[in-house]
Parts: structure tokens; sequence; C-alpha cells
């Protein structure tokens, strides 16, 4: 087990300290931006590539519950709705993607599509990505290494929120009067409204994206698909 906590507060620590902490300004100003985007990328590689190493080599000893092929279909009932996020996130304009820009004008009608439901589809597909593994599988291993990556795309919402309101001000307050982070919140307050006609061809994508990760999951990650 420490193997595994040891990996994951590698990959959350480096991943949050270095993108949102002064420590970032510190940086930037000694190696200038481009040269903090590669220590910055390298950095996140190694600690996943180790994260990832780690959960695949520690023996399950401790369970929280065991195996149960029923809890098996949360994940395959939340991992289309996780692909769909993912997918149709980078098929419409979202300010929210790094390097993004965002005007004034026409700010608060940008949302379309998947922004309606949420403006981080791709840190929400993580995160119920995450929660379905958590359910499906009951050890702590499996539990800390998913939990480490629904806590980087919560904590990234907020964040990212946060970066995008200081460097677009009055732009960002206009997009985000018409957004909501949580899925379907400014939906249910009466500020955007869902239009499924936008959502037909990237929930499609989505779908068969799913579709092809579900048929090669075992050569993928060298485990039984769930």
């Amino acid at each position: 087990m420490s193997e595994i906590i040891l990996a994951a507060v590698l990959w959350v620590g480096s991943h949050l300290g270095l993108s949102s902490t002064p420590l970032r300004g510190v940086l930037v100003n000694r190696i200038g931006a481009q040269g903090f985007l590669i220590l910055y990328s390298l950095l996140a590689f190694v600690t996943l590539g180790y994260l990832i190493w780690v959960y695949t080599s520690v023996a399950r000893l401790d369970y929280l519950w065991l195996p149960n092929p029923d809890l098996f279909w949360v994940a395959k009932v939340t991992m289309p709705i996780a692909f769909i996020l993912l997918v149709v996130g980078f098929m419409v304009k979202n300010p929210t993607l790094v390097g993004a820009e965002l005007e004034v004008e026409g700010a608060g009608e940008l949302a379309t599509g998947v922004t309606r439901i949420t403006r981080h589809p791709f840190q929400w597909a993580v995160i119920i990505w995450a929660a379905g593994h958590m359910v499906a599988n009951g050890d702590l291993v499996s539990w800390v290494f998913f939990s480490s990556f629904a806590l980087i795309s919560l904590l990234g919402t907020i964040l990212m929120d946060n970066k995008k309101a200081a460097a677009f001000g009055p732009a960002w307050e206009a997009y985000a009067q018409t957004t909501s982070n949580v899925p379907f919140a400014a939906i249910l307050a009466g500020r955007n409204r869902l239009v499924l006609k936008e959502l037909v061809l990237p929930v499609l994508v989505g779908v068969v994206v799913y579709a092809l990760v579900y048929y090669f999951h075992d050569a993928l990650t060298g485990t039984v698909v769930i």
C-alpha cells in the first residue's frame, strides 16, 4: 500500500503543485513559459507512468469489499457517459481549454452542445470514469489509484475557473452565467437549456469510441473488461 500511496502523492502533488501554486510563477520567470511547459509535461509523464506501473505491479491484499460482478455494471453504465463527455468536450469551442481565448462580445452565447451541460466536460469525464471504477474495484490499491485522478479533476475544475476568471474578467463572468461546473446545474437553474440536436453527432462519436475501448480493453490494460 505504501508504494501506491507514494506514487499517487507524487502524481497529484506534482500536477497541482506546479500548475496551481506560486511555484508556477517562480519557474516561469526563471525558465520561461515554454521551459515551464516542458518541465511540467515531463514531470507529469514520469509521475503518471510511475503511478500506472505501481498500480499494475502491486498485490491487491486489502479490500473494502470483495469483487462483485453486480458492481461491474456500475462501470459499464457510467463509462459511455464518460466517453461521450470526453469526446464532445473537444468538438465544441470551449474557453476552459488550455490556450483558449474569450472575448466579452458573444461570451454569454458561446455555450453550445455539451458545454450547456458543464463547462468542464473532460474533467467530469475523468471523475465519472474514476468513480465508476472505484465502485467496481473494492480493493484499496484501486481506490488510491482512481481517487487520485478524481481528486485532480475535481480540484482542477475549481482552479481552472479561478484562473480563467482572472485572465478573462468580465468575459468569463458572462460565460459563467450561462454555464456551470457541476453538470446540468445551469440548465436546472434556468440559465441555459438542453438542445438535443447539438448532441446527436458528438454522442454517436463518443459511443463509437467507447465501443472500441471496450472491445480492446483487455489488450490495452491487461485486465478483464468491466
